[in-house]
Parts: structure tokens; sequence; C-alpha cells
């Protein structure tokens, strides 16, 4: 190749996969470099495929970001799951979480094995490099290589932002020569009352980790622009009148803080004012009602 041939350009689909709390959804924020995923360090916050999209001057990733592939115990769980697969094959470049700072367990392995039969290509990455010394890196990443045959294994941190522009590289490299899919400008394909839902979801799990983990979904029922500033009315369903109470809590405090929080972040996102009027609803054992799972998106 001569000096004056530009590299051919790269476009593709890529997503990160592990079990939760593998530090996936932190990972693309990281790279993205704007809160597009939410993170939680519960369990099963991502619901939504949300693609991220990346522009370099010579290639674009697209991230799509998909919940952890858990053993299903209800039917959203089973959908979820169901979800998780039908992205993974339509991926070109896949990434496999794992923690520097926890031992590769079952769930991993598990992954791995469910990984094996697709065309994608696959990297591990080990993630949370920030938590552990040289020495149990150096362990780890040992470990993980034995694990399958990876076409690589990058360590990164999201949280210090180590080594993540060098995984953004590796992974574009296995992209394949294609023109660019998205506009310039695109940041994510997701329809903003997506993302508005999802500020608000993860505002409303704050305080109630422990009690109300999976109990919780958003549905934004208007967003209407009025020159600066944005109504948007939104539901809180959650599946018992006990959950309600705890939801709204003492005399409306715990729903106003909610509403506080997320209209902090949904102002960030949308770069005006928010009006935000929040109901809480209860939605009778939605998670397992495939009429009250279709209604709330799912």
């Amino acid at each position: 190749m001569s000096d004056l041939e530009q590299p051919p350009y790269r476009a593709g689909f890529a997503c990160f996969v592990g079990r939760p709390n593998a530090g996936k959804s932190t990972l693309t924020n990281a790279i993205v470099g704007t809160k597009i995923a939410i993170t939680s360090n519960k369990p099963q916050t991502t619901r939504h495929v949300i693609r991220a999209v990346l522009h370099r001057p010579e290639s674009q990733l697209v991230l799509v970001d998909t919940p952890g592939l858990h053993r299903p115990r209800t039917l959203l769980g089973e959908r979820l799951n169901d979800l998780v697969r039908e992205t993974w094959s339509e991926v070109d470049v896949i990434g496999l979480c794992i923690p520097a700072n926890e031992p590769i367990g079952r769930g991993d392995r598990f992954i791995t094995g469910e990984l094996a039969s697709l065309k994608a290509t696959v990297l591990a990455v080990v993630t949370k490099t920030d938590l552990v010394d040289k020495k149990r890196l150096a362990e780890q990443l040992l470990a993980v290589s034995e694990l399958a045959d990876f076409a690589d294994v990058v360590p990164v941190s999201a949280v210090s932002g180590h080594q993540v522009d060098t995984l953004v590289d590796v992974m574009t490299g296995y992209l394949p020569e294609s023109p660019q899919l998205y506009p310039d400008d695109m940041l994510t394909d997701d329809p903003e009352q997506v993302l508005v839902a999802e500020l608000i979801r993860e505002a409303a799990l704050e305080g109630v980790r422990d009690e109300l983990p999976h109990s919780i979904a958003v549905v934004v029922e208007e967003m209407i622009p009025e020159g600066r500033l944005t109504k948007i009315y939104a539901d809180v369903y959650v599946e018992r009148p006990s959950q309600k109470a705890i939801m709204i809590g003492h005399r409306g405090g715990r729903l106003k803080e909610v509403g506080t929080t997320a209209r902090r972040q949904i102002e960030e996102l949308l770069g005006t004012r928010i009006y935000l009027d929040l109901h809480v609803r209860v939605a009778k054992d939605w998670q397992r009602d495939p009429k009250q799972l279709r209604k709330l998106g799912f």
C-alpha cells in the first residue's frame, strides 16, 4: 500500500456481554463519553437495546447495549434472554467483560460457551483493572486467555479511563470494511423517550435498591416542548400497593427526590429546562403478564 492510500473505512456493530455487574454499561459510557446506557450496581438495570455511535475519521463503531444473560425466573427474564441472543447474532464484534477483581466463575464459562457458535469476532475485556494490583491482573489475564481462544484480551478500567482508547482501536480493527452507517451528529438511535424513561427508572431505583430491584417500569406518556421548557409526563409502575407506598415515601418525600434527580439528568441529556410530572401506578405482577409486558414496552 503506498503512503497516499487511505486505510479502508470500517463500520459495524459491537456489543459487550458478561454476567451482571461485569462493567458493561460503565464501559459503554466511558467509550462514548456521555451517559447513554444507565448504570447501577444492581444487576438487570439495562432492559432496552441502546445503541451508541462512536464516530472516528476512519471508522464508525456502533455499540449495542444488551441486558445481562441470566437464568430466567419470569416471563420478563425469558424475553430479556431472547433479546440478548438475537442481538449477539447481529453484531460483528463481541467484547466479553470479565472483572479483574473476581475469580472466573460458572457464569463466565456459561456465556463463553454460548458465544462459541457465533460468527462474530469475540474479544475478552478484563474490566475494573483499577481495583487490583499488577500481580493479580497478570494472573487474571492468564486465566482469561485459557478460558477460550479469544481474538484478543484487553485489560481496561472504565473508571480511570485506562486503555479505553486501546480497546476501541482493537474493536474497530475487527469491523468489516463498510461505508458510514449513521450520520455524523448521531450519538444514539434510541428515541429520546426511551432514554428519558431509563433515567427516571435509574433515579427511582437509587434509594430502594434492596426492596424493589426489578419491580419498577417507567413509561413516558408525553413529552411536550414549549419554548425553552419541555414538559414530561411519566408513570412509574410497580407490582403491588405496598411497593407504591415505598416508592412515594413519607409525605411524598421519596417520589420528590426521584423527580429532582431525574430532572437534573434529563436536563443534561436534552439540554433544555424540564418540567417533570411523575405518577406511581400499580400494574399487578406485570413481570409475569404478557399483556402488561407489551404495554410497558417489553
